[in-house]
């Protein structure tokens, strides 16, 4: 009896010590930016969402605040969670969770839900998962370590193979079809290849091959591509084409001004399906102003300068080259949507990270926060302890 509780005792020892190490590593700014961030994603579902749900639904205005919170509830678990593990232990485990989620992306085009003519979910009864929103920071993770099997150098093999892994990505997720997250992924690849430090002229190369490819699938299908070439003509000259949504969405941002229109004041989100994923900065923009735009912006630029400050002291090359991939990941996606919500950019199908509702974003984010977490952590002194 007394050798059992000394066992339990020396378990709650052991775990109280992970516990203090962990909280001494770990970038506090960086965990607190990413929890203010979760917090204010919960609060926006609601001024997003509640109209949505009671109005148009006949549900609870609560409905998607409701589920939202348990989202972000489980998405701050699974951050804390892969931020706590052993870093040996997490990088065995990279391949088989990226194989696996890759298979998951080859079963979309069969066993997926289509919605709104496109195909990007899997049923999995309690909620529909997107693939590709969880795959990308496992991508990242990935393709730094086959960059990286060389120890010495990177190897024209290592970037053939990673060119391969990303064009047979980039085939699947144009099948759904989602141009949005396939150039996400072709910018965050070409940053990562460029820090490993691959010559500009192969860069060049890939790039010149992806707009190639990209144009002869406009040319070769164009009744199921064709909406691309309309979205571009629409950019190009809004009378061309159904710039609904953009145009709302700029509306919002100028009526919104500096101080917004006030909680719940906003039309955006009564006008645009898609208010509360899509254009969630718009949304935010009009009625809690430009400030709080600029904001959410600065924590994300923040964050991105705490994670490079790391990386410049970073001996590893393969947690370099991670850190440089998630950060690009972070940046792109942040300001497609934006570019997308102040009609920078084409319209395209781009959630804003932690902020935007949907589970499968949310989930997404939590990874790529828990990986930043777990990379970032000092661990020099543990080495000295």
């Amino acid at each position: 009896m007394i050798s059992k509780n000394w066992y339990y005792f020396m378990e709650i020892k052991i775990f109280r010590e992970k516990i203090n190490n962990y909280w001494r590593n770990v970038d506090k700014r960086i965990l607190f930016s990413f929890i203010i961030l979760f917090l204010l994603g919960l609060f926006f579902s609601f001024s997003s969402t509640s109209s949505l749900a009671g109005e148009r639904l006949n549900k609870d205005y609560y409905y998607f605040f409701s589920k939202h919170l348990i989202f972000m509830l489980f998405a701050v678990f699974l951050m804390f969670l892969i931020s706590f593990i052993e870093l040996n232990f997490f990088q065995k485990i990279i391949s088989p969770i990226f194989i696996i989620l890759f298979i998951a992306l080859v079963l979309v085009p069969f066993t997926g839900v289509e919605v709104k003519g496109s195909k990007r979910w899997l049923d999995l009864y309690f909620f529909r998962l997107q693939p590709i929103e969880i795959i990308k920071p496992f991508f990242i993770l990935f393709t730094a370590k086959i960059l990286t099997l060389d120890k010495t150098k990177t190897t024209n093999t290592s970037y053939f193979f990673s060119f391969s892994i990303l064009l047979s990505i980039i085939i699947l997720l144009i099948n759904q079809p989602d141009i949005g997250q396939s150039i996400l992924l072709i910018c965050t690849w070409i940053s990562i290849v460029f820090i490993s430090g691959i010559r500009i002229l192969y860069i060049f190369s890939f790039f010149s091959f992806s707009l190639a490819a990209l144009a002869g699938l406009l040319i070769s299908f164009p009744d199921k591509f064709g909406y691309i070439i309309q979205r571009l003509n629409t950019f190009l000259d809004p009378s061309k084409g159904d710039s609904f949504q953009s145009q709302k969405a700029l509306d919002a941002i100028k009526q919104g001004g500096f101080k917004g229109q006030g909680m719940g004041e906003g039309i955006l989100k009564d006008s645009v399906p898609e208010a509360h994923t899509d254009y969630i900065i718009a949304v935010i923009s009009e009625e809690f102003g430009s400030m709080a735009s600029i904001l959410l912006i600065s924590i994300f630029l923040y964050i991105s300068f705490r994670i490079i400050k790391t990386t410049v002291k970073e001996t590893d090359k393969d947690l370099k080259i991670s850190l440089c991939g998630l950060t690009a990941l972070l940046i792109f996606q942040t300001f497609i949507h934006i570019g997308v919500n102040t009609s920078l950019l084409p319209t395209t199908g781009m959630t804003l990270p932690f902020l935007s509702y949907g589970g499968s974003s949310l989930l997404g984010s939590s990874i790529l926060a828990g990986v930043i977490l777990n990379y970032t952590k000092d661990r020099f002194k543990n080495n000295e302890d």
